[in-house]
């Protein structure tokens, strides 16, 4: 029987019996303590823990498992025992409360014995120490006899921890033969000789973490079933290398090394890994685990430069995971489709990883021959694995296994030491350091390379996520996102432009198969890196899985316009002002376009005109536009203008908007000048010396502050009962009859004036008039002064008023042959109503302004004082 024939036997088994058959679930487990997948039941455990409740009371699996990191850990002894893989599958009936021992262990017989034909006498049984109602079931209801069964302690006990639902197991064994070792069966025999190949837990008590076990009421039943152990022994062969799920990738490690596996021992421990490690390899990166620094991506680049190492002390230069993972995918992907969908891209992220680690073997390699070399001790130094670890990136496990095979161990505490400084080193320098997002950014990049820029489409349904990260709360993403709850994604390949060279960055939406996420904002965590800043919408969006990305592209197409437009604008200003005009800087948006550009005086009104003429009529004649990649040189040769705010390379792209504007530009733009529409400037205005900067619309925009002016017109033209086309002719006869209307009234403010100068000059004081005449204006408050002071006998007057229009009116007229001085008397009184005047020498009449009313009161009686020299 082969693989897929096993696998389809048990599932099909179980489903028989009302089991409901569930797809694997994914090598990254939900539950936060486990790095990995490392068994059938564990994304399963809310539903044993009780705080899920199962959709179905029985369910059938065939799970993805890697164990090679924490607790469960079997790495370093990966090709040196018949029963260790990093990477297997665990086939597992599960009863959430439904059957328990009594339907359990009777099917687990038969499955063995009568589905996958193993001979009975070959089994053994074991059940734990306390369990009579196992072995009572194995003896009476199946027929096993009480000499073939076993009872073992603490390896026929679960649980998920000290506290929580455990209980005992009971295990099937088979006994491969005395070739294999001694006899005694499970308990006392050798493990090479009984293979494991069946455990049932009984999920029957719950932990109090006393010790303290209390029966469940609805206790539960989790099988596990190693394929790979089954498949050894069902194909008759003497270790589970030898099964059809390895033997494919052990000939092409044969190829790799030249060499025949089964003649040396040590080179097929070799062997052995190149074939485990690949597999663990597909599996993980096709789940979404990536090669880094951290966690479950520490192990994965262990993994893979553990299968290196090796490769590199059989002499093969070759870089081998690719071949390894192409026959992976070729082996396990009838059963594992997404191997095939991701085979490229998982073949392109080993490659990657093998090569950097080649080069840093290579440096490695040789700082440690010279520090072994000689060495009296056979302890290495701890210092000189720190070393290796933080100048060239060398593993420290990798330096210990290469340290084991020569004979020498490593001083790990004065590693450790060498480690806790440099940790201490780096929080104290961390102001103004890279950050821990720097690092995170650059490992991604040195994974996975450039994101690739889908330029020509709104969307791509072939996405790969690389990486999702929580932003910390607060964090506003440079002031263009603000809240809490956002994300940072990380794609290989995206339709969104990241913000650059003026363009701002776009916005739509992820979809992946369990969430879609909002993106907000896309700019560049480094270059050629796209970091689409966004709000998780729904579910959830993980690494590893392929989604679809796309833009809002009504939202692309505005800033298209307005970026074309910004290319059009340049060329048009140059040929009107002047070809020393140059861009200083630019924003590029969906709702309008900002140019900054150098020139040493104000744009007229007519200049602007003229500039937004020659522009609408190179984009009416709708030249095409062409925008493309090329040299640098090539890009100079043609007279392309280098854009404000890119950097360029050897490669730069040319944007050719039309006949006349060839410039270097990275962003977005229309197929034809056309597709611009009316381009309007809004406003000019200086920004520094000779430095100038023109806002302006295109398209839609333009239309929308049309209509907005239109309607704004036919209100105006209401209110002036006129037609539209008549409203600069109503304009000038209501500016007419408005000056006529202030000259009739200044006409009889001087009459009322005239009255009034001689109740004023009744109230001199000494010759001396002071007074407030409230809200006079400024013009007839001055008048009445000179009235006043012309009458006999009068010196000097200081009127004030408060005008309708705002602010405060001082005047003070004295008598141009007497002592006073007029600009003496409001000295004080404009400082007080907060102002002032610029009259020159000393003339007989001065007018004063100021902002507070409220000082009138005491600015009269301080000008009061002045003239009385009170």
């Amino acid at each position: 029987m082969r693989a897929g024939e096993l696998r389809e036997a048990f599932s099909s088994f179980w489903a028989e019996r009302g089991h409901e058959v569930r797809a694997s679930a994914s090598l990254i487990p939900h539950e936060p303590s486990l790095l990995f997948t490392v068994a059938g039941m564990v994304p399963f455990m809310p539903y044993f823990l009780g705080s899920e409740v199962p959709p179905t009371r029985r369910m059938v699996t065939i799970q993805k498992c890697v164990r090679a990191g924490g607790k469960h850990n079997d790495l370093d002894d990966i090709g040196r025992t018949n029963r260790h893989f990093t990477f297997f599958e665990m086939m597992g009936n599960f009863s959430f409360g439904d059957y328990f021992k009594a339907e359990a262990i009777p099917w687990a017989w038969e499955f063995v014995t009568e589905v996958l034909g193993l001979d009975a006498d070959k089994l053994w049984v074991t059940v734990h120490v306390s369990d009579d109602e196992a072995a009572e079931i194995w003896q009476t209801s199946v027929g096993v006899p009480a000499e073939r069964i076993q009872r073992l302690d603490k390896d026929n006990w679960w649980a998920a921890g000290d506290v929580g639902p455990c209980g005992p197991c009971s295990e099937i064994f088979y006994d491969l033969g005395p070739e294999h070792g001694p006899g005694g069966g499970p308990a006392h025999g050798d493990e090479d000789r009984f293979v494991e190949i069946w455990n049932l837990v009984f999920m029957q008590f719950a932990a109090d973490g006393t010790g303290e076990l209390t029966p469940l009421e609805a206790p539960g039943i989790d099988t596990g079933a190693g394929l790979e152990r089954i498949l050894a022994v069902l194909q008759g062969v003497p270790a589970a290398w030898d099964i059809d799920l390895f033997v494919p990738l052990l000939a092409e490690a044969e190829r790799i090394c030249g060499k025949t596996y089964g003649a040396d021992p040590e080179t097929d421990v070799s062997m052995r890994i190149f074939a485990d490690h690949a597999r663990t390899t597909a599996m993980l990166i096709s789940d979404g685990v990536f090669p880094s620094n951290e966690d479950r991506g520490y192990v994965l680049r262990r993994i893979i430069r553990r299968a290196v190492r090796h490769a590199w002390v059989l002499g093969v230069t070759d870089v081998v995971m690719p071949r390894l993972v192409e026959i992976v995918v070729e082996v396990m992907g009838d059963h594992y489709t997404d191997l095939v969908v991701n085979k490229q891209f998982i073949s392109e992220v080993v490659a990657r990883e093998e090569q950097r680690f080649r080069a840093t073997l290579a440096a490695g390699q040789k700082i440690l021959d010279e520090a072994t070399t000689g060495l009296d001790s056979k302890v290495l130094d701890g210092e000189i694995a720190f070393v290796l670890h933080d100048t060239h990136g060398f593993p420290v496990e990798v330096t210990e296994e290469i340290l084991a095979e020569r004979g020498f161990s490593l001083d790990r505490d004065g590693f450790e030491i060498a480690m806790e400084e440099q940790r201490a080193r780096a929080r104290a320098g961390r102001t103004g350091g890279p950050t821990f997002a720097d690092e995170r950014y650059r490992e991604l990049l040195a994974q996975f390379g450039p994101t690739h820029f889908v330029r020509d489409s709104p969307s791509t349904d072939e996405a790969r996520v690389l990486a999702v990260f929580e932003l910390p709360p607060g964090d506003g993403h440079d002031g263009a996102v603000e809240g809490d709850g956002l994300v940072e994604v990380f794609l290989d390949r995206t339709p969104f432009y990241a913000e650059s060279g003026g363009q701002i960055g776009d916005i739509g939406t992820i979809t992946g198969p369990e969430g879609i996420i909002d993106v907000l904002d896309c700019t560049y965590a480094l270059a050629d890196l796209h970091r689409h800043v966004g709000r998780i919408r729904s579910g959830v969006v993980e690494a590893g899985t392929l989604v679809s990305a796309e833009i809002d592209n009504e939202r692309r197409a505005a800033i298209r316009r307005n970026h074309t437009g910004t290319h059009i604008l340049h060329w048009a200003l140059r040929e009107v002002l002047g070809h020393h005009v140059k861009q200083a800087g630019s924003l590029v948006s969906p709702d309008r376009l900002r140019f900054d550009f150098s020139h040493y005086e104000g744009v007229s009104p007519p200049q602007l005109r003229e500039i937004e003429r020659v522009a609408n009529a190179e984009i009416i004649a709708n030249g095409r536009c062409r925008h493309y990649e090329t040299s640098m040189s090539h890009a100079q040769s043609i007279g392309a203008i280098a854009f404000f705010g890119d950097k360029y390379g050897d490669v730069v792209r040319v944007l050719e908007a039309g006949p006349h504007s060839v410039e270097l530009c990275g962003g977005t733009h229309v197929a034809a000048l056309g597709d611009i529409g009316h381009l309007r400037i809004v406003s000019e205005s200086s920004i520094g010396s000779n430095m100038r900067r023109i806002e302006a619309i295109t398209g839609l925009a333009t239309v929308d502050r049309l209509a907005e002016a239109e309607d704004t017109l036919g209100v105006v033209a209401e209110l002036l009962n006129a037609q539209p086309d008549e409203i600069a002719a109503a304009v000038q006869r209501r500016v007419d009859e408005t000056k006529e209307l202030r000259r009739q009234v200044r006409d009889l403010q001087r009459t009322l004036s005239a009255g009034r100068a001689g109740e004023l000059a009744a109230t001199a004081d000494d010759g001396v008039v002071i007074a407030d005449l409230g809200d006079l204006e400024r013009d007839a408050l001055r008048d009445l002064a000179v009235s006043v002071r012309d009458r006999d006998g009068i010196r000097a007057v200081v009127l004030a008023s408060a005008p309708p229009g705002g602010g405060v009116a001082l005047v003070a007229a004295v008598d141009p042959a007497g002592t006073l001085s007029a600009g003496a008397l409001l000295a004080d009184a404009a400082r007080t109503v907060g102002g002032g005047f610029g009259a020159k020498g000393d003339p007989p009449l001065v007018v004063a302004g100021g902002r507070n009313p409220d000082g009138i009161g005491d600015a009269l009686a301080q000008a009061r004082a002045a003239a009385l020299g009170t």
